[in-house]
């Protein structure tokens, strides 16, 4: 049993999808007490931050999960700017403005909590956003997903449609690099948890 240390529903579906049996608890770490200027090292921080604050509940009598705990967050760098969930509409707004026709660098931190040392890694993917008129990003933004997601896109949602191009791991995007995942667990361990 794998236990996923975060509230993203994409990311629980990644792994439902993928057939790793998990479970999942919320962190309730606060990431705006998180501050670090390098984007690589915040999503990092951020990940081993939240696998961290749910391994160490388990530690006081509950049963440690098989496969770990992970830590997963994630965010967008377009133009050497750190894009995290937009505030509101108008700053989505603002944001895909910048973005439509351009690249970003989605950077996902994974930290895995298991005995005997936590394993942590940072995978980044390469994305070329659709050139959308000033009417097509009105009415993204006005569906709602852009504000829910960190870089205002959801690549699994509505979002697959304002995304032309991918460089790297497509499920990274979503919130969890599967292929990483897949290097870390012990695939007999995975298939034992799985049975």
């Amino acid at each position: 049993m794998l236990l996923l240390a975060s509230a993203s529903p994409a990311r629980r579906r990644l792994l439902e999808q993928a057939g790793v049996p998990h479970r999942v608890q919320v962190s309730g770490v606060d990431e705006e007490g998180i501050q670090e200027q390098d984007p690589l090292r915040l999503v990092q921080r951020l990940a081993l931050a939240k696998a961290q604050a749910v391994a160490e509940r388990l530690s006081s009598g509950a049963a440690w999960p098989s496969l770990g705990v992970l830590g997963c967050d994630s965010l967008l760098v377009v133009q050497g700017e750190v894009w995290g969930k937009p505030r509101d509409a108008a700053e989505a707004v603002a944001r895909w403005r910048r973005m439509a026709g351009g690249w970003g660098d989605l950077h996902t931190g994974h930290a895995l909590v298991r005995r005997p040392a936590p394993l942590q890694a940072v995978v980044t993917t390469r994305v070329h956003f659709a050139a959308l008129s000033t009417g097509e990003i009105e009415a993204y933004v006005a569906s709602g997903e852009p504000l829910a997601c960190a870089g205002g896109f959801a690549l699994e949602g509505r979002g697959g449609l304002v995304v032309e191009r991918l460089e790297g791991c497509f499920s990274n995007v979503i919130g969890l690099s599967l292929p990483l995942l897949r290097h870390w667990l012990d695939p007999g361990l995975l298939a034992q948890a799985a049975g």
